[in-house]
């Protein structure tokens, strides 16, 4: 679950609205190693990890601009829902799993409060 909690943080750092996060993202501008940046770099050919290093860590919004850009010709968005999708039925499959001995309640309740979450 703590890992699915920080892979949709780094996600609505890049794509969250503002407004319903309640902080403007820098994980591009901070050269964090998201994993936004890290399907990247599993995807680029190599005039496109050229346009990453070069963009990647820096502080203009065009250079910004350029780094979303280039997740949107990946496709990285698309990824995120597959991959959120995936790891919320896996999650539910763990907590029926092991909820005999365990609240189940506790575990649904952490998980409805992240699954498709905006802030």
């Amino acid at each position: 679950m703590g890992e699915f909690f920080q892979i949709q943080d780094d996600y609505l750092d890049c794509y969250g609205d503002p407004e319903l996060t309640g902080k403007i993202g820098t994980d591009i501008q901070d050269n964090k190693c998201s994993w936004l940046v890290v399907q990247a770099l599993s995807r680029v050919s190599p005039k496109q990890r050229q346009l990453l290093e070069e963009n990647y860590g820096r502080s203009e919004q065009e250079k910004v601009a350029k780094v979303k850009a280039l997740y949107g010709e990946l496709g990285l968005q698309a990824i995120y829902r597959q991959y959120e999708e995936q790891s919320y039925q896996r999650l539910m499959g763990l907590i029926n799993q092991h909820s005999t001995n365990l609240s189940r309640g506790i575990f649904l309740t952490f998980a409805e409060k992240i699954y498709k979450r905006q802030k």
